[in-house]
């Protein structure tokens, strides 16, 4: 499939998300844009993503503001609001923030909600490239439960290909090379949105620029994986994942299940990184915090997340603010040996499961295997498995890539002490 010649290998960036909820601004997406620059592009990180109702000119949190004026041009499509974004001011949107992400040699992205603008729908306003209007296309029983921005698009509407087209060549003009669409992947009240889905395929082809698809939120249905990789480059697996062990524990499952599914062009999506300074606009909330903090996982398990989301190949977005990132912080995101296995390996699988013991497996084109060991529990254990549960016949000389360590020769098992909800990754020769 075409799209999948875009994000070849799983998308690696940063998203505004977890530090600064629905209220980024500018000056906070070009700082962070500098930080990857410097510190994390040589590594392969290259998206810097705006996320969540960057059109909400009184956004100040991570909450939502029910049914507020939106910024949005003549023809029922959001843009930037200019007192957050100020060089969108003269209807420039987002092209002069994409120009300088592109200046810096990363590239830039964008969030959106499926739909069109509620207030597009009850101002009844005009769609670019056809003479129906938002209200003609509207779909107002498809709504999303915890946002009030947008109603659903009805795809067998006639301007509704048209209005999806308008969206993207205006992203297109901005120079976005990737979309994260929300409330698309799964929905608490309705499922899956194949249909629009869809609609966002064929725009993102009409509008002759590549990008990235991603879609939100999870979990996205195991039964629809034909049609996810039919259309997108990455999908949730799961609702918003935050820095608590029960959700971190929770992935193996996911990841097993989506495995199969994992290639070129395609990927699972376990959901961004909360590592690092978090929630600095966050307001109440059990799962996100509810505060301005550093990541509340241990070292070890902040191991055990990059260790899982690298052998897996799910796609790797940073959450904190990354100007803060101390030295462990930056040490987990520029760890090449790391990064080779995420970058290439294939064929990943679990090996075991067994009580609170797991264990991965990947190899990649020149016969080398990754084994990720991981120890579930809440006291430090041996984890074991043997070579040839690994596909490995005969001895085998190891290397702990985490730190950089060679271990000799293996003859029968690789095995690790591994501190409680901690794990440790190697490549066997």
């Amino acid at each position: 499939m075409q799209h999948h010649l875009v994000a070849h290998t799983p998308p690696m960036g940063w998203n505004s998300w977890d530090c600064y909820g629905a209220a980024v601004r500018e000056e906070e997406v070009r700082g962070n844009a500098q930080y990857m620059a410097e510190h994390l592009k040589k590594y392969g990180w290259e998206y810097v993503v705006v996320d969540i109702q960057w059109y909400e000119p009184g956004a100040v949190s991570s909450q939502y503001r029910p049914f507020v004026p939106l910024e949005m041009d003549s023809y029922s499509r959001l843009i930037p609001a200019v007192n957050r974004f100020p060089s969108a001011a003269d209807g420039r949107g987002f092209q002069a923030l994409a120009e300088y992400v592109h200046s810096l040699g990363l590239k830039f992205g964008i969030h959106i909600m499926r739909g069109i603008p509620r207030q597009a729908v009850h101002q009844d306003t005009p769609i670019l490239g056809t003479t129906a209007t938002a209200r003609q296309i509207a779909h107002p029983n498809s709504i999303c439960p915890w946002n009030t921005d947008m109603y659903g698009v009805d795809a067998s509407k006639e301007g509704a290909q048209e209005y999806y087209n308008s969206l993207f060549d205006l992203y297109a003009e901005w120079g976005v090379d990737f979309v994260k669409v929300d409330d698309i992947a799964a929905s608490r009240l309705y499922g899956i949105h194949l249909a629009e889905i869809e609609l966002i395929r064929r725009a993102i082809a009409e509008c002759g620029r590549p990008m990235v698809l991603s879609l939100s939120p999870g979990p996205a249905p195991l039964e629809h994986a034909s049609e996810l990789i039919a259309n997108a480059n990455m999908w949730r697996m799961t609702d918003d994942f935050w820095d608590v062990w029960p959700l971190l524990h929770g992935m193996f499952e996911r990841c097993e299940k989506w495995a199969e599914h994992v290639g070129p062009g395609h990927w699972p999506d376990c959901d961004m990184l909360p590592l690092g300074h978090l929630g600095i606009r966050s307001v109440d909330s059990v799962a996100s915090g509810s505060h301005d903090r550093w990541t509340r996982f241990t070292k070890d398990e902040q191991l055990t997340m990059m260790t899982l989301w690298s052998i897996f190949r799910s796609p790797l977005m940073f959450g904190g603010e990354m100007r803060d990132n101390d030295t462990w912080t930056l040490s987990l995101l520029t760890n090449e040996e790391v990064l080779d296995a995420h970058r290439n390996g294939v064929g990943a699988r679990q090996v075991y499961r067994k009580d609170d013991h797991i264990v991965w497996t990947s190899h990649n084109e020149e016969g080398y295997v990754y084994a990720a060991l991981f120890n579930a529990g809440d006291e430090v254990s041996k984890v074991r498995v043997s070579l040839k549960d690994l596909g490995i016949e005969g001895q085998a000389s190891a290397r702990d890539l985490w730190n950089h360590m060679d271990l000799g020769t293996l003859d029968q098992e690789l095995s690790a002490d591994i501190p409680p909800h901690g794990a440790a990754l190697f490549i066997l020769k």
